[in-house]
């Protein structure tokens, strides 16, 4: 005779919990429909009635965990998405995405499954869906920034969701290759397209710093039913963390922002160097080119005096020739003048010395 399996006494808060991650290994196993009651007590040790006290039914623990996965999962985009360079973002997304994949690899065959409709918004493309809904708002604030039109947002998040959730998907069977060269991968294709793809893409340092931590509000919730205070107090803490997020986006905007301004700044102060530089070779270029024309007008002035000078000494040289020549020719004209002058002078003397006698003849008469 066998002796029956002792049964170790829990609260009903640790009873819970264990119901929820027996469930939660046999919802992985064999989906929602290949797992019974009678399966998640005999595992868990505990007879139906202890499930249907807690939970109501197969139904309320298969809501349970899929709410709690899919909760777990958006903390972790949540986080990730809190990054600055719409580049990093993208990084932490699709790594926070793949750890979740790593580390909790029953939730997320439970999440890719076509969900049982007792889950409420636990789909897979349900969840898809509001991890788009967080990529859409950084999407729009980056198209809006960029001149494209907000309106596509939506669209491009469920695309580029999409791709990182398949691409998740796959990895959940293959791992390989490691999680920081998948993301590295698919950050390659979504940030440079088909016709920009790096041969050998990497992640940037700001992304690849330790794991993801999920909020610690996250990690406790689904433990017991909440009550009406209690989703009035978690309702309370969402509307906090958006207005920090919020707050945290706005200072991020402030930020770059006053990066713009300054690059703005810095910019114009180039121009204005660059306007100086360039007014000062302007000047420069045009007194170097004044001084080359009163250089050109020096030069032809002296040209003119020199020429002037030649042609007077040309000139002075010509009439000396035509002095000389002129010598040359007058002698034989000279000599028959002065024949010619020679005669009366002679007649002149005879005759002066003729009268010379007379008047001495008269004179001795007398």
């Amino acid at each position: 005779m066998t002796e029956p399996r002792s049964r170790v006494r829990m609260t009903g808060k640790e009873r819970r919990e264990q119901l929820i991650r027996v469930s939660r290994t046999l919802f992985a196993e064999k989906g929602f429909d290949g797992t019974s009651i009678e399966e998640i007590a005999a595992t868990a040790q505990v007879s139906k009635p202890v499930v249907y006290e807690h939970f109501g039914g197969k139904e309320g623990i298969y809501a349970v965990v899929v709410d709690r996965e899919m909760q777990r999962l958006l903390a972790l985009v949540a986080v990730a998405l809190n990054a600055g360079h719409p580049r990093i973002r993208l990084e932490r997304a699709a790594l926070a995405l793949l750890q979740y994949v790593e580390e909790s690899s029953e939730g997320f065959r439970i999440l890719v499954r076509d969900s049982h409709a007792a889950s409420g918004t636990g789909t897979f493309g349900s969840l898809i869906s509001d991890i788009a809904s967080q990529v859409e708002d950084v999407l729009a604030d980056q198209f809006a920034d960029r001149g494209y039109a907000p309106t596509l947002a939506p669209m491009y998040a469920q695309m580029l969701v999409g791709m990182v959730a398949l691409t998740g998907q796959w990895w959940l069977d293959a791992r390989k290759p490691d999680r920081e060269e998948v993301a590295a991968h698919l950050v390659n294709l979504a940030w440079n397209g088909l016709t920009g793809l790096e041969p050998h893409p990497g992640l940037t340092a700001a992304s690849t710093r330790g794991r993801f931590e999920v909020p610690a509000v996250i990690e406790i919730r689904s433990l017991t039913r909440p009550t009406e205070k209690e989703l009035k107090e978690l309702e309370k803490a969402r509307e906090k963390e958006l207005k920090e997020q919020e707050k945290a986006r706005e200072k991020d905007l402030k930020e770059q922002e006053k990066l713009r301004a300054r690059e703005l700044r810095e910019q114009e102060k180039l121009l204005r160097e660059q306007e100086k530089i360039r007014i000062r070779e302007l000047r420069e270029h045009e007194r170097l080119l004044a001084q080359q024309l009163r250089e050109q007008e020096k030069l032809r002035a002296q040209e003119l005096r020199d020429q002037e000078r030649l042609r007077v000494q040309e000139a002075k040289l010509a009439e000396q020739q035509a002095r000389l020549a002129e010598k040359q020719s007058r002698p034989a004209a000279d000599h028959v003048e002065l024949i010619v002058e020679r005669v009366p002078i002679v007649e002149r003397a005879e005759l002066a010395q003729g009268t010379e006698r007379g008047e001495g003849g008269e004179a001795g008469q007398r």
